[in-house]
């Protein structure tokens, strides 16, 4: 039997303006009829994250409440890579400690209007008290811990560019990058805040986990959703006409994620690549995330650009 019924896969926008169209936010959900068969939804464009919030908030608690079993995703990392959190002063529940500290220093108004950068700015000077390892910005004022552009390279004492998935999958952007495009690092400063959100809504607080922090490199069966890491790319995005590449692709990612799931691959997915070490694990489950859907032994990493 699928572990699922709902696969719900947003496609996240720092924007800091109201948009829709391409390079904004696009929502998908596929559902699993009662003959076995799925149907996609759900395909909206919210213009804004707080409208985003709002709207996965009551797709996933409708679903909920009906008794279904929902899988969401974001396509945005949930952690930074490994050291990252005794940078910043934190020990034990490293994750949370992170995301908390992103929490207190972002400001993400109604309309989009945000801080990013500055947040980007602030934690260079905790981490390591130069522009650096955050870099790329707006350039709409003198940044002195933040570089437009031309950063160093990642030395061997320094944190690490990537995180250990994005070791095995070679297009993934790392979390430092705040601008230009595929800058995942904003959608990870403007995201974390709003997965956050959704995990303590009082409609979804006592039944949502966040994968892997609170379930281990393995599914929670007795959490009835499940927010997790994904990057659409994994999968050929569906041709929508006249919609842009950003909703085929989450469309493709939720139908992918039930196919997988009705053939019985989705634990090995939960699961990732069984080449980390018991180290590697933690430090995964502790710290840096995993992207749902990778497994592979890792690629060879170019120099840093």
């Amino acid at each position: 039997m699928p572990a699922f019924d709902s696969y719900i896969m947003v496609d996240w926008s720092a924007a800091a303006v109201p948009r829709r169209g391409k390079d904004s936010i696009w929502i998908a959900c596929v559902d699993r009829l009662s003959d076995g068969r799925v149907r996609r939804s759900v395909l909206e464009n919210p213009a804004t994250r707080a409208e985003a919030t709002d709207r996965l908030a009551a797709l996933i608690a409708n679903r909920a409440d009906r008794g279904k079993r929902v899988l969401t995703g974001f396509d945005f990392p949930f952690g930074y890579p490994r050291g990252t959190g005794a940078a910043l002063g934190h020990d034990g529940l490293v994750w949370r400690r992170i995301w908390a500290q992103i929490d207190a220093l972002l400001d993400d108004a109604a309309d989009n209007a945000n801080n990013r950068f500055d947040v980007g700015e602030a934690l260079n000077r905790v981490l390591t008290g130069e522009a650096f390892p955050f870099w790329g910005h707006d350039g709409n004022k003198d940044r002195p811990y933040l570089l437009r552009r031309d950063r160093r390279p990642h030395g061997s004492e320094d944190l690490s560019e990537r995180r250990l998935c994005e070791a095995r999958v070679r297009t993934t952007q790392p979390v430092w990058k705040l601008a230009y495009t595929g800058s995942v690092g904003s959608q990870a400063l403007t995201g974390i805040p709003r997965v956050w959100a959704l995990r303590t809504d009082g409609r979804l607080a006592f039944r949502t986990q966040i994968w892997p922090f609170e379930t281990g490199l393995a599914d929670c069966p007795e959490a009835q959703v499940i927010l997790a890491e994904i990057y659409p790319s994994l999968v050929p995005p569906e041709a929508l006409s006249g919609l842009p590449k950003d909703a085929g692709q989450v469309s493709a990612m939720a139908k992918a994620l039930a196919r997988w799931d009705a053939a019985g691959r989705l634990p090995a997915l939960f699961a990732a690549d069984p080449a980390l070490t018991d180290a590697e694990r933690r430090a995964v489950e502790t710290e840096e995330a995993w992207i749902l859907g990778v497994t592979d032994r890792p690629e060879p990493l170019e120099a840093a650009a």
